[in-house]
């Protein structure tokens, strides 16, 4: 059986350089609600999407202006019956110059259609991926999440 991971690619009119940087900073394209570092090679950050949805990654591969890869630790997905679903799954960027623009790949390696969240991941996905990643490298501005309370933390 093959396993096809859901992956998108763009391409933008930014250096390698300006993609990564925007990659890195996750609070200003997947959501605001991030507790820890997502920069260099180790770092671990956790996300909170209300009680709906809460992981932590680990960089480990990070290559400057080239590639970044996130190990999910641990996952909490209640609108699933497997809440560990994304739990040692990989979400890869990889960047590249293309006649004269910047091409970015994102792939979730282990999001594929043969898992419960494939539909509504790929979908929530896409439009980070899209309408937030997208314009943050392009203008500089993305669509993350807004800040909300962290479930168990003080705003």
């Amino acid at each position: 059986m093959t396993t096809s991971n859901y992956s998108a690619t763009f391409l933008v009119e930014q250096t390698p350089a300006g993609a990564f940087n925007a990659i890195n900073d996750v609070r200003s394209w997947w959501t605001e609600n991030l507790e820890g570092q997502s920069k260099k090679l180790n770092d671990e950050f956790t996300v909170y999407f209300g009680d709906v949805h809460v992981s932590t990654q680990k960089l480990v591969e990070v290559i400057p202006n080239k590639k970044v890869v996130w190990l999910v630790t641990d996952s909490n997905l209640n609108f699933v019956s497997d809440k560990s679903e994304w739990t040692n799954t990989r979400i890869s960027f990889e960047i590249s110059p293309v006649d004269g623009k910047t091409q970015v790949r994102f792939t979730h390696m282990g999001l594929a259609p043969e898992v419960e969240c494939y539909d509504a991941c790929s979908n929530a996905w896409s439009e980070y991926i899209h309408q937030s990643l997208f314009p943050l490298i392009s203008t500089g501005k993305g669509r993350p999440t807004p800040a909300e309370k962290a479930p168990g933390k003080a705003v």
